[in-house]
């Protein structure tokens, strides 16, 4: 995939009989992205839903996803109320169900409004090196594992506000932040197919936080790392047509699990959604 018309045909559903089925698409691992089956579990679920917009979502990833075989994505349409709208979801692979999810949706109402702006100073993306440009760097400095990853097109393009360390001799603090955009042109996109492309992205990076006390260990390549759960709320629409910054911390690690957390800005500061993850950080031991 290296465009959004490439992502939007992953993320958009077929309607068969009582289910939706998805195809599937790599990031660079040999497993079924996260982020992917986020966002397919949530053109599920807008399929049942009119005139609603989605604000939270909640979810746990069961199995690993086999990229060869259609993930098949059964909506419970939970409620129906005067303000809300729940649904579930569950992802199955050859009968197994591989992940679960609960969303819920809400009609537009006039309320209060505030949020908590960004405060720290980062550069511009401009100023900035991409991934792609970072791996034509860097890439004879990378461990196998990350090349691999690097070298995969995507529809997105990333900037990590600070170049990374491929040589680290201590730890980081445990917080990451860079800036993200769809590449070439952006066509005319609903709320609700940006609030998917957006569910698909926030997948990306989270247990970098997570691991960044602890890359003088990792050195990228001793430690399997895997979504567990994830959560999102969303607050505000926003524009794809502009570069956005991801803002994410690490408040804890422990029993081979990372929490994370992230805020997710325009580039004039307004905070757009919010997400929660706990990933699988487990060190590799030699045997």
């Amino acid at each position: 995939m290296n465009s959004v018309g490439d992502l939007l045909e992953v993320l958009t559903l077929i309607k068969e009989n009582d289910h939706y089925v998805g195809i599937s698409q790599t990031v660079g691992s040999k497993n079924v992205f996260g982020g992917q089956v986020l966002a397919q579990s949530l053109n599920a679920a807008f399929q049942t839903i009119k005139n609603r917009r989605l604000h939270s979502l909640h979810s746990y990833f069961l199995e690993r996803g086999d990229l060869i075989i259609p993930i098949k994505y059964y909506v419970d349409e939970i409620r129906d109320g005067g303000s809300f709208s729940t649904r579930r979801v569950t992802a199955k692979q050859n009968g197994t169900t591989i992940f679960i999810l609960a969303a819920s949706f809400h009609k537009n109402e006039n309320g209060y409004d505030h949020f908590m702006a960004y405060k720290n100073k980062v550069k511009q993306p401009e100023d900035l090196l991409s991934w792609t440009q970072l791996y034509k760097k860097y890439s004879l400095l990378m461990p196998q594992k990350l090349k691999s990853f690097l070298r995969v097109e995507r529809p997105i393009e990333f900037k990590p506000t600070e170049i990374p360390n491929l040589v680290i001799t201590k730890g980081l603090p445990p917080k990451f932040d860079l800036w993200f955009k769809l590449k070439g042109e952006i066509p005319k996109l609903s709320f609700e197919t940006k609030q998917q492309i957006l569910t698909y992205i926030s997948d990306y990076n989270l247990l970098r936080a997570a691991l960044n006390p602890h890359l003088h260990k990792t050195k990228f390549i001793n430690t399997m790392t895997a979504s567990l759960d994830h959560a999102m709320w969303f607050y505000r629409d926003f524009d794809f047509n502009d570069w956005l910054l991801y803002s994410i911390e690490s408040p804890s690690a422990s029993n081979a699990r990372g929490m994370t957390r992230g805020h997710i800005y325009t580039r004039d500061g307004i905070l757009i959604a919010s997400v929660a993850q706990e990933g699988l950080i487990r060190p590799i031991e030699k045997k």
